[in-house]
């Protein structure tokens, strides 16, 4: 009996060593995440699949991107992105355990990977590194690039590589490309409503930005623009904002592009909100 239970405890270690070695070899190294420091990558993970994915359609998927420091990005953008995917961002030291703890027990109840829980530093270690495709795995290599990253770079390094390499569309990185794409100016030009615009599409940019589906797009918005006003960044005085609190736009991250069918009058533009105060400022 206890030959059996030692090597049942053998074979336990033998199991969660390999499974430690194999996480932990998919893992960047500190000398690829120290070079980010001073370096821009010239492409990521993600790039790199969704071009094979194309590829596997028989297509060629163009790639458009312009990279900027963040000073030449609107100010209004980072309080957008911030606000509406990490509102702790400049507190936490890469991981919101309150949101993860919220997105595991909904991920238990759904008996699925569902969005959510994640940073802007891990979703920066996603998009670098690794793919959207979901697993444990994935998630536990995330963790550990993740922890990297923050030690590696300052949080305002960490925003300019995410602001600048994730997706916005189809082919289309970066908030550079994004701006000039759907509000026809440059990053730094872009105002709170068109900030908000922005960062509506990140939670799936290919299915969710205003060529393919105006409506959802603009309930995303509207939401954004009302976690704005939650925080400080915009006054409600003009009514530009909603009262009460949007309902969350369900979106699925990897959806494909599926135009909307049913043709609706178009809302009004969303009048510019006058601005309060900002820290970031």
């Amino acid at each position: 009996m206890r030959r059996l239970l030692a090597r049942a405890l053998l074979l336990t270690i033998l199991a969660v060593g390999s499974l430690a070695a194999y996480v932990w070899w998919g893992v960047p190294s500190a000398r690829a995440v120290r070079a980010l420091v001073h370096e821009d990558p010239k492409e990521t993970s993600v790039m790199r699949q969704r071009e094979r994915e194309a590829a596997r359609r028989g297509q060629k998927l163009g790639r458009v991107q312009s990279l900027v420091p963040l000073p030449r990005i609107s100010r209004h953008l980072i309080h957008a992105v911030v606000t509406a995917e990490d509102g702790k961002f400049f507190d936490h030291e890469g991981f919101d355990w309150e949101a993860i703890r919220q997105s595991a027990e909904k991920d238990w109840k759904e008996k699925r990977f569902a969005r959510g829980g994640s940073t802007i530093t891990q979703q920066l270690a996603k998009n670098l590194f690794f793919t959207t495709y979901k697993s444990p795995i994935r998630k536990l290599r995330e963790f550990f690039a993740a922890r990297r990253l923050e030690q590696e770079l300052s949080k305002p390094r960490i925003l300019e590589l995410y602001l600048n390499v994730i997706e916005w569309g189809p082919g289309l990185y970066g908030c550079e490309a994004a701006a000039r794409r759907y509000y026809g100016k440059s990053a730094a030009a872009l105002d709170e409503s068109e900030a908000a615009g922005l960062a509506a599409m990140i939670p799936a940019p290919r299915s969710l930005n205003p060529l393919v589906a105006p409506r959802r797009h603009a309930a995303a918005q509207r939401r954004v623009l009302w976690l704005m006003a939650q925080a400080g960044y915009l006054k409600n005085a003009l009514g530009a904002v909603p009262a009460k609190e949007p309902p969350k736009v369900a979106v699925e991250e990897d959806a494909e592009p599926e135009p909307e069918t049913t043709p609706e009058p178009r809302p009004e533009p969303t009048p510019t909100p006058t601005v309060s105060p900002s820290p970031l400022q």
